[in-house]
C-alpha cells in the first residue's frame, strides 16, 4: 500500500506540474497581447534611427561573428549574406570561426579571398582544437577585434541587407542595452510536415514568448544567433563559458544578473533553414533540452541569490527548466497502467468539469499560443489548424527523446556539442543526423500506452483514456518516422496534399 500511494502521489505531482506549465502558456499570451501594441509602435519609430544619419563617425564599429563546423552545404551562402549587409565602410568586419576539418575550410577560404578582393574586411579563424565548440570559438573571435558591438549568426541564417542598420539603431542612446534579438523567420517551412510543424513551433517562441518576455521586463534568452551583443557586457558577464550546451541562454542570464538590459525585436526578421530529417530535429532539440536544464542548475543559484521580484523570478525559473515537461509525461505514460489497475475514481459532476478542465488546459496550452502567433504574422486561414494535431503527436513523441537529454543533464552525463546537419539548396543532406535507439523505446512504449487504453477504456477512470491515446499516437509516430528517416535520409516526409483544399506548394 505504500508503493501504491507513493505511485499515486507522484502521477499527481506529474499533473500538477504539467497544468502549471500550461498555465504559464495562457499567462505568456496574455502578456504579450497587452503590450503588444505599443511595443510594436515604440519599436518600428527606432528602427529608422539611422535613416537620417550621414556621418560615418556617429556609427559604432561592429564585429559579426559566423561561427561554424563542417557547414559545406551552407557556409558560403551565409557569408555573402553577411558580407552584403550595409554598413559604413570601415565599420563591419567579418569573423568566420571555421572550426571544420572537410571540404568546408576550401569553400570558406575561396569566398574569403574573393570579398577580400572587392574591399570586405573579412577573415577565417582557425583554431587548433575546438575546446569549448562555438562558446570557445566565439570567445577566441573576440581577442582578434576592437569592435564594440558583436552580431552573431549561425551558418544556416541568411541575413536582410539591412539588419545592421535597424538592430543597432536600438542601441543608440541606451549605454545600459547589452542585446538585441531579431526573430528567426523560415526559409524552407513548406518542405515537409516535419517543417511545417517545426515552424509553428519557432513562431510561437519568437512571435509570442520571446516578445512577452522581453516587453514586460522579465528575463529573456539570446537565441545562438540573429542577435547584437554590446561588448562590454558580455566580458562584464564573465565571458563565454562552455559549461552547458545552451552557451547563448547560458551567457544572456548572467549578462542579465548584472543589469544590462535586453530588446527583442519581432518586426526584424532573419530566415533560417529547418531541419527537414526527423532525427537532425531530435539531434537538435536533445542539444537544447541538455542545455536547458544544465543552464537552470548553474543560473537558479544565481537567481535566489539576487532580489528579484517574485514574478520575475517564477517566471525565470519557468523557462529554464520548461524541457522538465518531457519526463514528466513519460512517468505520466508509464504510470497510467498500475495506477488504473489499482485505483476506480468516481467523482462528482463538479469534480468531474473540473478534472477535466484541467487537462484540457494542460494540454491546449502550447496550441493556443501557437495559434496566437500565427493569427498575428497574418495566417489566419484554418488551414493551420489541421496541424495542431501533428503539433501534439511530434511534441509527445519527442518526450524519450528530450527526456533522456533531461536526465542526462540533472545526472550530469558529458557530451559534446552537436551541430544539426543542414542541407542548404541541395536535393540532399550532405550531412547525416547521429543515430539513437531512441526511436525502438518510443515504439515500446507507445505500444505500452495502447495497451493500457485496451485494458481500461469502457471501464474506469476513462478521463485518462484520451490522453493515453495522445500519448501512444506521439510515441508510435514518431518512432516511425524517425525509422523511416534512418533508412532513407533522402524520404522527408508526407506532402500534406491530403489535407482538404491544400496542397505542399500553397498551404
Amino acid at each position: 500500500m505504500i508503493a501504491l500511494g507513493v505511485l499515486i502521489a507522484l502521477y499527481v505531482v506529474c499533473s500538477a506540474t504539467l497544468l502549471m506549465y500550461g498555465i504559464q502558456c495562457y499567462t505568456l499570451t496574455f502578456l504579450f497581447a497587452r503590450k503588444r501594441s505599443v511595443q510594436v509602435k515604440k519599436q518600428n519609430e527606432t528602427v529608422h534611427y539611422y535613416d537620417a544619419v550621414d556621418d560615418p563617425a556617429r556609427y559604432p564599429k561592429v564585429v559579426t561573428q559566423l561561427p561554424m563546423y563542417n557547414e559545406k552545404a551552407v557556409a558560403v551562402r551565409a557569408i555573402r549574406a553577411v558580407a552584403a549587409m550595409q554598413y559604413p565602410g570601415g565599420k563591419h568586419e567579418i569573423q568566420v570561426l571555421d572550426d571544420s576539418n572537410d571540404e568546408t575550410i576550401k569553400y570558406v577560404d575561396d569566398v574569403v579571398a574573393e570579398l577580400k578582393r572587392d574591399g570586405v574586411l573579412i577573415e577565417a579563424i582557425r583554431r587548433n582544437d575546438r575546446t569549448g565548440f562555438k562558446a570557445g570559438a566565439l570567445q577566441n573571435g573576440l581577442s582578434y577585434t576592437d569592435a564594440e558591438f558583436v552580431a552573431i549568426f549561425d551558418a544556416d541564417f541568411v541575413p536582410h541587407s539591412d539588419y545592421l542598420l535597424k538592430t543597432m539603431a536600438f542601441f543608440a542612446e541606451r549605454p545600459r542595452l547589452g542585446l538585441v534579438q531579431a526573430r528567426w523567420t523560415h526559409l524552407n517551412p513548406k518542405s515537409s510536415l516535419v517543417t511545417r510543424v517545426q515552424a509553428m513551433g519557432i513562431d510561437g517562441h519568437f512571435m509570442v514568448e520571446q516578445a512577452a518576455r522581453s516587453w514586460n521586463d522579465l528575463f529573456m534568452n539570446f537565441n545562438g544567433t540573429a542577435g547584437i551583443f554590446r561588448r562590454a557586457a558580455i566580458e562584464d558577464a564573465g565571458g563565454w563559458q562552455h559549461d552547458t550546451l545552451t552557451e547563448d541562454m547560458d551567457l544572456s542570464y548572467r549578462m542579465q544578473l548584472k543589469d544590462w538590459q535586453t530588446e527583442y525585436v519581432p518586426e526584424i526578421e532573419v530566415p533560417a533553414e529547418i531541419p527537414e530529417d526527423i532525427n537532425a530535429f531530435k539531434n537538435q532539440q536533445f542539444r537544447w533540452a541538455k542545455g536547458s536544464i544544465q543552464t537552470a542548475i548553474k543560473i537558479i543559484p544565481m537567481l535566489l541569490e539576487k532580489k528579484i521580484r517574485p514574478f520575475k523570478l517564477v517566471q525565470a525559473i519557468l523557462h529554464l527548466t520548461h524541457y522538465t515537461v518531457h519526463p514528466l509525461m513519460l512517468l505520466m505514460a508509464i504510470l497510467s497502467m498500475p495506477i488504473l489497475y489499482f485505483i476506480k475514481v468516481t467523482l462528482s459532476p463538479f469534480l468531474f468539469v473540473l478534472v477535466v478542465a484541467s487537462m484540457l488546459i494542460a494540454t491546449s496550452g502550447p496550441s493556443v499560443m501557437y495559434m496566437l502567433s500565427q493569427h498575428y504574422l497574418g495566417n489566419r486561414g484554418f488551414k493551420k489548424f489541421f496541424f495542431i494535431p501533428i503539433m501534439m503527436f511530434i511534441g509527445t513523441g519527442l518526450a524519450v527523446n528530450n527526456g533522456k537529454a533531461v536526465l542526462e543533464a540533472l545526472f550530469r552525463v558529458k557530451s559534446p556539442f552537436h551541430r544539426t546537419p543542414k542541407k542548404g539548396e541541395k536535393k540532399g543532406s550532405v550531412y547525416k543526423p547521429l543515430k539513437e535507439i531512441t526511436n525502438v523505446f518510443e515504439l515500446l512504449l507507445g505500444m505500452y500506452c495502447v495497451l493500457s487504453v485496451y485494458m481500461f477504456f469502457g471501464y474506469t477512470n476513462f478521463i485518462v483514456s484520451p490522453f493515453l491515446m495522445l500519448y501512444a499516437s506521439g510515441f508510435i509516430f514518431v518512432g516511425l518516422l524517425s525509422i523511416l528517416h534512418f533508412r532513407n535520409p533522402g524520404l522527408i516526409d508526407l506532402k500534406v496534399g491530403w489535407i482538404p483544399g491544400m496542397s505542399s506548394k500553397t498551404a
